[in-house]
């Protein structure tokens, strides 16, 4: 048998699971390519940008710039992160070129997270830059705000949304993270235009069922239905704004470490980075000869979105479809997954006061898609207080939830049974639709029912704890 020990909360639950057992660790299930200086690559992107001038021949006396970076959800805020090495040399470049200091504005583009505070500003990007934007010329961006550019439809029926002070500046730079992620392939690109700089409307137009629910959707391909809207959504802001965005990517490893940098059109860098992040992020499982029975999933308090992530049972949920997803084709049809949390149903409203109502909304639908198609949905999701509590007060757009209900739904189409172990208040996992038990042992046992005995079993105990997570594959599958 084979010890693991299971994130679970603030503490870890041992568990014994057979010798055929494949557990994914980086540094032994599988490891970055090399990592590289980023001073020197992001000196080297900025000075040679693919099929644009660099920043310092855009830049002139009397021209206005905005400098777009991602939050605090992804990233790093090591000394070498991407954003942290990047912003100081883009500011850099934009004075020798003519620019004013005065007229360089910092954008925080967390789409419908949570407005970042000073405090994390200087936590992650760091005081040398952030005092030099303090107070007025570093912002969130807002979702609710009255200057929302609101440009339509594309050609494939998205709404078109985007932020007018980016929109509108003489040179637009968006700083990106290129990586794995379920929603869309690779973070970073267009992604980071269309989700970062959006309004509820832009982002209801993918962060829905109708997206999420697609085949095409799980494990994170780059030619998904998602994608291709992300790169239409983008294409539209380009052309009816007459912008060209300047796009600086890092590709990143697994604790941030920047593995590349490009700089230049959005579609060049997209496509100058992906291949090496696919080499990162697609990870090919050679001692999983099949595809896999059962998926066993540690799960933290507290990852990505904030504290109570993995006890806020649509949170919680949304956890478990992302790594559904990721580790799509490393399991077979109708697979089983077994995820262990506390479930204590802290929502965490500080951060996220929609969450608690949305959840008891549910409880009154058939199924998620119902739901999210109600007037009770919309309802939440337009709800004046939450929507003025997302642009005063640091917390989560209640349209979020709903995107996250969209994630969280999509086991439960294609899986044959989730469990939840280790649930503090068991009801709120089978509000989710999920089967509780008590223990890991007990979860295999009944799981037979589905895959029957001796199921080959994929575990992923630190897949939010560990760092930049990968998209998983079974050796014969393509």
């Amino acid at each position: 048998m084979k010890s693991v020990e299971l994130d679970y909360g603030i503490s870890k639950m041992p568990v014994e699971l057979p010798d055929t057992s494949v557990v994914v660790r980086y540094g032994e299930t599988y490891r970055d390519p090399p990592k590289i200086d980023p001073v020197a690559a992001t000196r080297a992107a900025l000075d040679a940008p693919l099929d644009m001038p660099p920043l310092k021949d855009l830049a002139g006396p009397g021209k206005t710039a905005a400098i777009v970076f991602p939050d605090r959800v992804k990233g790093g805020a090591h000394r070498l992160a991407h954003r942290r090495v990047c912003i100081p040399m883009i500011v850099e470049d934009l004075l020798k070129g003519g620019c004013r200091l005065e007229d360089i504005i910092l954008i925080c583009a967390q789409g419908l997270h949570r407005r970042n505070t000073y405090e994390e500003w200087l936590w992650y990007l760091g005081p040398e830059i952030v005092d030099r934007f303090w107070p007025d010329r570093i912002v969130n961006h807002d979702a609710e705000g009255p200057d929302l550019l609101d440009l339509g439809l594309d050609d494939m029926g998205n709404s078109v949304q985007t932020n007018r002070l980016a929109a509108e500046a003489d040179i637009t730079v968006l700083v990106g993270h290129c990586a794995a992620n379920p929603y869309g392939g690779y973070s970073g690109g267009y992604k980071m235009l269309v989700t970062g700089l959006a309004g509820r409307r832009s982002i209801a137009s993918h962060h829905t069922p109708k997206t999420m629910l697609r085949k095409d959707w799980l494990g994170g391909g780059a030619g998904s239905h998602m994608r291709n809207q992300f790169q239409s959504i983008g294409e539209a802001i380009e052309e009816r704004t007459a912008t060209t965005f300047f796009t600086i990517d890092a590709v990143l490893g697994q604790k941030g470490d920047v593995l590349d940098v490009r700089a230049g059109k959005t579609a060049a860098v997209e496509k100058a980075t992906w291949p090496l992040a696919g080499t990162r992020s697609n990870v090919v499982l050679d001692e999983l000869g099949e595809p896999a029975d059962i998926l066993l999933v540690g799960m933290p308090r507290d990852f990505h979105y904030g504290p109570g992530m993995g006890t806020n049972p649509i949170l919680m949920s949304l956890g478990i479809g992302v790594q559904y997803s990721r580790c799509h084709k490393a399991l077979r049809p109708g697979a089983v997954i077994i995820a262990v949390s506390q479930c204590d149903g802290w929502f965490n409203p500080g951060w996220f006061p929609s969450y608690e109502e949305t959840y008891l909304a549910l409880q009154n639908y058939d199924t998620p898609q119902a739901f999210l198609a109600s007037d009770d949905a919309h309802r939440i999701s337009t709800d004046n207080e939450y929507c003025f509590s997302y642009s005063n007060r640091y917390t989560y757009h209640p349209f979020h939830a709903m995107s996250m209900t969209s994630g969280g739904s999509v086991p439960l189409k294609w899986c044959s049974q989730i469990y939840m172990v280790g649930a503090q208040k068991p009801g709120y996992a089978r509000g989710m639709g999920y089967r509780t038990l008590p223990t890991v042992a007990d979860a295999l046992k009944d799981a037979e029912r589905h895959v029957g005995k001796n199921p080959r079993i994929l575990c992923t105990p630190e897949c939010y704890s560990g760092g930049m997570a990968v998209n998983l594959a079974a050796h014969n599958v393509s």
